[in-house]
C-alpha cells in the first residue's frame, strides 16, 4: 500500500507511550475513501539496481576466496571442479526463478518463513524461523566477518594465525554494521551498492589476469582435465556444499520484499541478472586461480586471492586483500540487512517476542531485531571454526530451501487464481527440489557427521518453545512492562503488515 497519505509527525514520548503494544493502529479515511494506516512501517527504498546489488553483493563475499580449495579437494580434478562451479550457479538460478514466483504471490518479507507459513502452516514456519534466527543468520555473519579478519591480518606479520585478534576484528565489523543499519535503511542499501562495486572490480582484475596468462601459454593445469576425479557421491555432494556456500545469498532479496519498489518487476529481474552475473564471474575466476597457481598452489594457499595477487601483480598485489576486505564487508552487511527481516516478520506474527518487530519512529529501522541478531553473531564468534559452521549452515539451509519449493507446488493449488507476473515451468523447481534433497541426504548416508545430528536435534527442539510459548501463549502479557521500557529506550513502535496493492 502506498504511504502517500501518511504524515510524519515529530516524535513524542507521550504519544509513543499511548501506542498499544499489541500492534493495533489508528485508521483514517482520505477523500477517496481509501483507508490509510497511520503507523510506522519499513519504507520502500530498494529499487532494481540496489536490489541486484543486494544479491550480487551478498553472494560474492567470503566463499569465492575460501571455497575454491574445498571444491577442488572434494572433486579431485580441474574439470569436475569447474563443472561443479557452473552447475552450482545454474542450480542457484533455478532456485532464484522459483523464489521470484513465490515472492510475487506472497509479498511479505521473511523469505521462506512467509512461503512455508502460507503453504504448510505456522508450526513449520516457526521451525524455519527458529533455525534461521538463532543459527543461520548469526553463523553466516560470523563466518563472513571472520574471513574479513583473516584477510585483514595478512597486512601484519604474525607467527601463525592468532585467534584473539581475529575475533576482535570480526566483532568490531559486526558492531559497525549494526550501527549503520540501525541508523538508516538507506545507509545500509548504499553500503551494499558501494561495496558491491568494489568486489566486482576485484573479480574483474582476477579474470583479466587469468585470461592474460592463458594467452601467454600457461595451459598446463587446464590440460589435466578430469585426471584424479573422485568417484564418491558424498564427495561430489560436499563439493557442491562448498560451491553453493559461495553462491549463498541468491535468495536474499526475497527477505526484504516489503521494502522493494515495484516487486512484480524488480524481484524477478534482480534475481535473474544477479545470479547469472555471479555465475559467469565465479567460473572465470576459478579458471584464473588454476591457471596462475596450479592445483598444488591453490590447495596450499590459505588466502587464495592474496596468493594470486602476489603471483600476478607483484608489489601491486597489496590491492587484492583490500578488495577482499571490501567484498566481505559488503557481504556481511547484506547478510545482516536481509537476515533480520525473518525475525522481524516472525515477531510481527507473534511467533517471537513482539518487541522484536518494532520499528524506530524516527529512522524507520528495525532496531530491536538488529541488536538481537548482532548479539547472537558475536556469540557465534566464540567457537570460530569456519569449516564446521559451513557444514552446519549448508545442511539446515538446503532442507528449508526444499520446503520452500514444496510450498511453491502447494500454493499453485491453494492460490490457483492468484496473479502471477512470473510463473516458472514446473520442471525447473522439480529439478531444484531433487538437488536439494540430494544435498541433504547423500552426505548423511555416505559420510555421517555429528554436525548433521546436532542440526536435526536443534531444529526439532524448537517445538519445546513453540508449544508452550506460541501455541498456548503462556507468556503473553507477562513482559508488557519490559516491552514499554524498551519502546521508550529505543524509540520504537509496532509495525503491522500493510498489504501492497500496487
Amino acid at each position: 500500500m502506498d504511504n502517500a497519505g501518511y504524515k510524519e509527525e515529530p516524535y513524542d514520548e507521550n504519544e509513543l507511550r499511548k501506542r498499544p503494544i499489541n500492534g493495533n493502529v489508528d485508521r483514517s479515511v482520505n477523500d477517496g475513501g481509501v483507508v490509510i494506516e497511520n503507523t510506522v512501517t519499513l519504507k520502500k527504498t530498494v529499487g532494481l539496481i540496489s536490489g541486484t546489488s543486494f544479491i550480487v553483493g551478498t553472494v560474492i563475499g567470503s566463499g569465492i576466496f575460501i571455497s575454491p580449495k574445498g571444491v577442488l579437494t572434494e572433486t579431485g580434478s580441474v574439470g569436475l571442479s569447474l563443472i561443479v562451479w557452473g552447475l552450482g550457479g545454474m542450480l542457484s538460478l533455478l532456485g532464484s526463478l522459483s523464489y521470484a514466483e513465490l515472492g510475487c504471490i506472497i509479498r511479505k518479507s521473511g523469505g521462506e518463513y512467509a512461503y512455508i507459513g502460507a503453504a504448510m502452516g505456522r508450526v513449520l514456519a516457526f521451525l524455519f524461523a527458529w533455525t534461521k534466527i538463532i543459527v543461520l543468520t548469526p553463523s553466516s555473519v560470523a563466518i563472513i566477518t571472520l574471513t574479513f579478519a583473516q584477510y585483514f591480518i595478512t597486512f601484519f606479520p604474525y607467527c601463525g594465525i592468532p585467534q584473539v585478534p581475529l575475533k576482535i576484528i570480526a566483532a568490531t565489523i559486526i558492531v559497525t554494521l549494526t550501527i549503520i543499519n540501525c541508523y538508516d535503511t538507506r545507509a545500509g542499501a548504499s553500503v551494499q551498492v558501494i561495496f558491491t562495486a568494489a568486489k566486482l572490480i576485484a573479480l574483474v582484475i582476477i579474470v583479466i589476469g587469468g585470461l592474460v596468462k592463458l594467452g601467454q601459454g600457461h595451459t598446463a593445469t587446464m590440460k589435466t582435465g578430469f585426471d584424479g576425479t573422485v568417484g564418491s557421491a558424498s564427495g561430489v555432494a560436499l563439493a557442491f556444499y562448498d560451491a553453493l556456500w559461495a553462491y549463498d545469498g541468491w535468495n536474499n532479496l526475497n527477505y526484504i520484499t516489503e521494502e522493494l519498489k515495484n516487486p512484480y518487476v524488480n524481484l524477478p529481474r534482480a534475481n535473474i541478472v544477479g545470479v547469472l552475473l555471479v555465475t559467469v564471474l565465479y567460473v572465470l575466476a576459478n579458471i584464473s586461480y588454476l591457471v596462475v597457481l596450479g592445483t598444488d598452489g591453490l590447495l596450499e594457499s590459505d588466502a587464495v586471492a592474496v596468493t594470486w595477487g602476489e603471483e600476478v601483480l607483484g608489489s601491486a598485489g597489496i590491492i587484492m586483500p583490500i578488495f577482499v576486505l571490501c567484498s566481505t564487508f559488503g557481504a556481511a552487511n547484506g547478510s545482516l540487512f536481509s537476515g533480520v527481516r525473518t525475525l522481524y516478520s516472525a515477531a510481527r506474527d507473534e511467533q517471537f517476542p513482539e518487541i522484536l518487530s518494532y520499528v524506530n519512529c524516527r529512522r524507520y529501522t528495525p532496531i530491536p531485531c538488529l541488536i538481537f541478531t548482532a548479539t547472537l553473531s558475536l556469540l557465534m564468534l566464540i567457537p570460530g571454526d569456519i569449516g564446521q559452521l559451513i557444514d552446519f549452515f549448508s545442511f539446515a539451509a538446503w532442507l528449508f530451501y526444499a520446503l520452500a519449493i514444496v510450498s511453491l507446488f502447494i500454493l499453485r493449488w491453494k492460490m490457483k487464481d492468484a496473479h502471477r507476473p512470473i510463473k516458472v515451468f514446473l520442471l525447473l523447481p522439480m529439478i531444484f527440489l531433487a538437488c536439494s534433497i540430494y544435498l541433504v541426504i547423500a552426505p548423511i548416508i555416505q559420510d555421517p557427521r555429528i554436525e548433521f545430528l546436532y542440526a536435526a536435534i536443534f531444529m526439532v527442539g524448537g517445538l519445546v518453545f513453540y508449544i508452550p510459548l506460541v501455541h498456548f501463549q503462556l507468556m503473553t502479557g507477562r513482559f508488557d512492562t519490559v516491552t514499554r521500557f524498551l519502546q521508550k529506550l529505543m524509540e520504537v513502535a509496532p509495525s503491522p503488515y500493510v498489504p501492497d496493492f500496487d
